[in-house]
């Protein structure tokens, strides 16, 4: 007899193992989804992530310049007269002719004041007279050598005469020594009457030096143009009183030459070593736009100064015309020839870390990428947004501006754009 289900609906009968069977592949099935559905989330935690392709980097570059063959250096100051003589007086007196006032041109050995001074020129004529005195004493003191040069004469004449007589008898010995004595004595007087003369002599040669002194400050109450020029100030008139030799109050006058200026250029230690006479310069002034004069460097202090490491440069600026005038603030702008080359790149493409002063280099390889090459560099200066280095690189290649700081030696990268060095 075979066992048989009920439906509870009345429904027909269905074999039990039949309904066993159905369970169990529904239950089969159910499972199945449940595990289809959740087996990716668990296979993907498990399973390690795949790498992306990496991002390259896009950089900015400029191209590296060859510097100029010169280094300009401009700087600003004052133009100062070429000779400025402050003239004070030489004689005591009181002034009795002006010939100038400020802003008079003069010319060498032009009249500038005459001083009157009585007592200077007393001096000078009693000096005068001195010397005839002293010519009239060495008249005589030379007559006095002849007197004495004929007493020796007569004096040698007597002691021949008498030693020939003592020999012979008819003179004592006594009177020959006597007469040999005297000659002696006349020897003495000869020599002292020679020397009276040399003092005679050396009191006249004294006595002009003196009168010439004289001469030489009464010269001076006539003060005239040491150089060419024009008069800068005057602080003394007609009638006033003046004392020699000090120096210690207002000059008489200020005299300067102007029509060659000069200015000192301090020229930093970088640059000094281009630094030569006859090197131009150009010089412009605020009251002249658009104007440029000529400048020579005339000179220099060939040593730095040691507080400020620069060289003190004289240039010298021609003004035949009178165009300029001491004491203008002017520009002036040397174009120094470099001794050594340099390349520049832009401030902003210095890399400086551990690895010491460097600048990013990109280069094509050879599988059509652009890699990175870190170059050390050596700064020479700074000017502006500009580096110039004085080696490491040779001038065209392409550095990078701005570098990232993630930035290595061999990273391939993208170039965004390119420029020039400087710009």
């Amino acid at each position: 007899m075979v066992d048989r289900d009920i439906s509870p609906a009345g429904g027909a009968d269905i074999p039990a193992p039949r309904g066993r069977l159905w369970f169990a592949l529904l239950a089969l099935a159910g499972v199945g989804f449940l595990g289809y559905r959740h087996w990716p989330e668990a296979s993907r935690a498990a399973s390690p992530p795949q790498r992306e392709p990496a991002k390259l980097r896009t950089v900015r570059v400029a191209t590296a310049q060859r510097a100029s063959d010169t280094l300009s250096l401009t700087q600003t100051g004052t133009t100062q007269a070429f000779d400025t003589a402050s003239l004070y007086p030489r004689a005591t007196g009181y002034i009795v002719e002006r010939k100038v006032d400020i802003g008079s041109p003069v010319k060498k050995g032009d009249l500038l004041f005459r001083i009157s001074a009585p007592d200077l020129d007393q001096q000078l004529v009693q000096a005068q007279s001195q010397v005839l005195q002293l010519q009239a004493a060495l008249i005589q003191a030379r007559a006095m050598v002849d007197q004495a040069e004929a007493n020796r004469h007569l004096a040698d004449v007597t002691n021949r005469r008498t030693s020939t007589l003592a020999g012979t008898g008819v003179e004592t010995r006594q009177n020959a020594d006597t007469s040999q004595a005297g000659v002696l004595a006349q020897t003495a007087n000869v020599d002292a009457a020679k020397a009276a003369v040399k003092v005679a002599e050396a009191n006249i040669a004294a006595q002009e030096a003196q009168v010439a002194r004289l001469r030489v400050l009464t010269s001076f109450e006539e003060i005239r143009a040491p150089f060419d020029g024009v008069v800068t100030t005057r602080n003394n008139d007609v009638g006033d009183a003046v004392t020699a030799d000090t120096n210690t109050g207002a000059p008489l006058l200020t005299l300067a030459r102007d029509d060659v200026l000069r200015m000192a250029v301090n020229v930093p230690l970088y640059a000094a070593d281009g630094v030569r006479d006859g090197l131009e310069a150009q010089v412009e002034v605020a009251q002249s736009p658009g104007r440029i004069f000529p400048g020579t460097v005339s000179r220099t202090s060939t040593t730095l100064l040691y507080a400020s490491r620069t060289l003190v440069t004289q240039v010298d600026i021609p003004n035949p015309n009178h165009a300029l005038q001491a004491g203008l603030y002017i520009t002036i702008t040397l174009a120094i020839p470099r001794v050594s080359p340099a390349v520049t790149v832009p401030n902003d493409a210095l890399i400086f870390n551990q690895d010491g002063t460097r600048v990013a280099v990109v280069e094509a390889a050879g599988d059509g990428t652009t890699l990175v090459r870190m170059r050390p560099v050596t700064i020479f200066r700074q000017t502006g947004t500009v580096l110039e280095l004085r080696d490491g690189l040779k001038g065209g290649e392409r550095v990078v501006v701005g570098p990232p700081a993630a930035l290595r030696d061999g990273d391939t990268v993208a170039l965004r754009s390119e420029g020039r060095a400087g710009t």
